[in-house]
């Protein structure tokens, strides 16, 4: 029996206590409050997939209505962590997930791709390319990196001897390999966000500077076949404007990135694979980094400069999400009073108490408003009385897994054992205590 079958075996007999409100929930211990919001959150990709490919959507509302079949192939990624989560969880039995991402490869495999990559968003009946905005129309390179993270991800999960278990891995390698890392350089010392049959390089979107596209420079190192030239990394996204700051913010030092860290979701979408703890390189430590950045994001929502409703010590997380006048990359730097519970959830490893503050205080105070079908709803404003009634892909996957993360390091350590991983981190110069020793197999610890 393989090491994940046995694991969820023994799983599959513990279940979030049910609670019947959101107060009831609120006053559950600390691990089966985690586990409740991870169940609930991960309704949005079982009971929200999309019918035929079982692949994630964009997003759902919280009204019943027509379902479209847009998807999104970052969203669908995270959405296959949090599958993993459901089956070592006990929430769906082995055989449904085997079932459900076979489906997903059926649509992948027959899809429209741009040397190896996918687009942002697809038709998941067809596989037909739909556009995310008029010139970005095709290969989408960084929402390709988070699909192929949880396909990695999937592929050393279901290691069994099973025919189906073993054709989804040969299905997963076949997408793996044929992504072309170095197409996307332009034959310069840098990776570039879009490329396009109809428009080229017209969008011209370097990936550069300190954000959420570490894992894309790490898989592109990682390729079996196009892997870039580890200065592609150093001279590229590494050299970037708002890589290193070093400043301090509310007396706390941030190695990386731009003023006041950005927002949150830099240190959750890579680092749903990647485990920053003791990552390292010549740049910074990635858990002091995301440590640091979380603290920051939660000190300025405390100090609340711009005097919003609501915030404080449990009230706290700014990032990308929707707002009352639409969608915006939310920040202390751009902080117009939302507030995205992704945020502080996803950022449980780094801060754990102060994260179950946020999720007992949403749940007790804002309770129906916030917490339904799929878990938390995207973000909400209270000074403006605004609460969405939309679900994203992006945002609740990381819930899923991050909180996982730290309860188990299940995800981190499937992702850092993938042998291409460690070779890809091992070329750009990092250190890590899951990087095994030359020529030693990486799953044998």
């Amino acid at each position: 029996m393989s090491r994940a079958r046995t694991r969820t075996t023994a799983r599959a007999r513990r279940r979030a206590r049910p609670a019947a409100t959101p107060a009831a929930l609120a006053r559950l211990p600390d691990a089966e409050l985690i586990e409740a919001i991870q169940r609930q959150t991960f309704r949005f990709f079982w009971e929200g997939a999309h019918p035929a490919s079982a692949l994630a959507p964009d997003r759902r509302t919280t009204r019943p209505g027509r379902v479209d079949d847009l998807v999104a192939i970052g969203g669908s990624g995270f959405g296959i962590m949090a599958l993993l989560v459901a089956v070592e969880r006990g929430w769906v039995a082995r055989a449904a997930a085997l079932e459900r991402l076979s489906r997903m490869l059926d649509v992948l495999l027959r899809a429209r791709c741009y040397h190896g990559a996918f687009p942002h968003f697809m038709n998941g009946l067809t596989g037909a390319t739909i556009p995310f905005t008029r010139k970005d129309d095709a290969g989408d390179l960084v929402e390709t990196s988070f699909l192929c993270m949880g396909l990695l991800c999937a592929r050393e999960y279901f290691d069994g001897a099973a025919p189906l278990e073993a054709q989804i891995r040969g299905r997963i390698s076949t997408l793996w390999h044929e992504v072309e890392w170095t197409w996307y350089t332009q034959n310069r010392k840098l990776l570039y966000w879009h490329w396009s049959p109809n428009n080229g390089w017209a969008l011209d979107h370097e990936i550069h500077g300190w954000n959420e596209c570490l894992i894309t420079y790490v898989l592109a190192a990682a390729s079996p076949r196009y892997a870039i030239d580890p200065d592609v990394y150093h001279r590229g996204f590494a050299a970037g404007r708002d890589f290193l700051n070093g400043k301090r913010y509310y007396g706390i030092e941030l190695p990386l990135g731009m003023s006041h860290g950005g927002p949150l979701f830099f240190a959750h979408y890579s680092f749903c694979g990647l485990d920053p703890r003791g990552l390292k390189d010549g740049y910074a430590d990635y858990w002091e980094q995301n440590v640091r950045h979380v603290a920051i994001n939660r000190a300025h929502c405390i100090a609340n400069p711009g005097q919003h409703r609501g915030y404080g010590a449990a009230c706290w997380g700014l990032t990308a999400s929707d707002d009352p006048n639409g969608y915006d990359a939310h920040a202390p730097d751009n902080d117009n009073g939302t507030i995205s519970p992704t945020a502080a959830l996803s950022s449980l490893p780094y801060a754990p108490a102060e994260v179950l503050e946020v999720a007992r205080h949403f749940l007790a105070v804002h309770g129906a408003r916030l917490w339904q079908r799929y878990g938390f709803v995207d973000a909400f404003c209270e000074e403006r009385g605004w609460y969405a009634d939309t679900f994203l892909a992006i945002d609740q996957g990381p819930i899923i897994v991050m909180m996982e993360n730290h309860l188990s390091g299940l995800l981190w350590r499937l992702f850092m054992r993938v042998p291409e991983v460690q070779t890809g981190l091992r070329r750009l110069g990092f250190s890590s205590p899951h990087l095994a020793p030359r020529g030693a197999d990486p799953r044998s610890g």
